[in-house]
């Protein structure tokens, strides 16, 4: 009998997901069956939700979670049966243009079957009931009690952290530490700007604080988030709401600027601020975004003195490496995860978890099974 299994299914652009039953689909050689233990809600799903980002429907949204390998392909390799894993939504193929100069984020076959919200062989892992094959966002779809997935994107790591944490490292927690340790050439003692201290940003300012940034210069809107990165190693709070996050980095930085800002709110007023804080000769990484068809401005005269700009999506991620030293890191108490869960939640209650989320309410939303 082929497996059945609960997953929340998005049907239309600005309609709520639904509880569904859902047919896997047979494992293909190098595929992994994941039973899903915590998957985080992230912007990135709601975006998809909002119709911000455009992908066939029907799909199964989800792309940070954590759970237990139940079986595995013929071929698949560097994983086993029982190991514990959190999932990576980024496997490449390794040999393609992008691949070989050491750019795994933008493979040819990522970026190809990528936009088609299918499986990395371009086939979908799972249908409906009905028959009709369901989409994958980011090659996952995690949303689910069950997930198919490349034997790539399973990476394991240490028994020891719990799958609610473990889950956050393959997405947000990836994204903003890793924009800090492997993209921002950050040196000891330097300053550093984060703009917007959702779960991407707080994991910036803990990467910032791990690669040994001097100053660490928090802004947000939220008085409870600002708290969090000072309780997370920012030095320097920065309210959005009343004081302007350039003339306070200038001031204590001798009018120079920052040293490196890093991005994370995904709006037109933070990219300005990004390329008006940092000084000249220093860098820029944004990690947000908005929608794929607006545009943003920018002050040209801001963009003087040899300023660098980098767009990141998934912090220089080397999964294989990066995961396993990142909840190794948790286990050790240097990295803090516990405290970016604002509230777990039943896959029932996953539209409400969104809500949450659009409303500015939540960190991260844990779906826990």
């Amino acid at each position: 009998m082929p497996l059945e299994y609960q997953a929340a299914v998005l049907h239309e652009p600005g309609t709520p997901l639904r509880i569904e039953t859902i047919v896997a689909a047979d494992l293909q050689p190098t595929d992994v069956l994941v039973r899903i233990r915590a998957a985080g809600l992230c912007h990135t799903d709601l975006e998809v939700i909002q119709g911000q980002l455009r992908y066939p429907m029907p799909i199964i949204l989800g792309h940070e979670a954590a759970g237990i390998v139940e079986a595995v392909g013929s071929e698949a390799r560097g994983v086993r049966r029982g190991d514990h894993v959190v999932l990576s939504w980024n496997p490449h193929c390794g040999h393609c243009f992008y691949c070989d100069r050491d750019l795994p984020i933008l493979c040819d076959t990522y970026q190809r079957e990528g936009a088609h919200a299918v499986q990395f062989d371009g086939a979908s892992r799972a249908s409906l009931r009905d028959g009709r094959d369901l989409h994958h966002l980011m090659f996952l779809g995690a949303f689910a009690e069950y997930c198919i997935v490349p034997d790539q994107s399973a990476v394991p790591v240490p028994r020891e952290i719990p799958f609610d944490v473990a889950c956050l490292i393959g997405c947000g927690v990836m994204t903003g530490a890793g924009a800090a340790l492997n993209i921002a050439e950050i040196g000891k003692g330097d300053s550093v700007l984060v703009v917007g201290c959702g779960a991407v940003g707080l994991a910036a300012v803990q990467g910032a604080r791990l690669a040994g940034a001097g100053k660490i210069f928090a802004s947000d809107f939220d008085a409870r988030k600002l708290d969090l990165a000072m309780a997370m190693g920012a030095t320097h709070r920065i309210d959005a709401a009343r004081e302007d996050a350039v003339s306070v980095v200038r001031t204590e930085t001798s009018g120079r600027g920052v040293d490196v800002v890093l991005e994370s709110a995904g709006n037109p007023a933070a990219f300005r601020i990004t390329v008006e804080a940092v000084r000249p000769g220093g860098q820029v990484i944004w990690l947000g975004k908005t929608d794929v068809q607006s545009d943003i401005t920018l002050r040209w005269g801001a963009l003087m003195g040899e300023k660098r700009i980098r767009r990141s999506s998934y912090g220089g991620a080397r999964p294989a490496r990066d995961f396993p030293m990142l909840a190794q890191a948790y286990l050790d108490g240097k990295l803090l995860l516990d405290e970016l869960i604002t509230q777990r939640i039943a896959l029932s209650d996953i539209n409400a978890g969104f809500d949450a989320l659009a409303r500015g309410e939540a960190i991260r939303s844990v779906i826990v099974f």
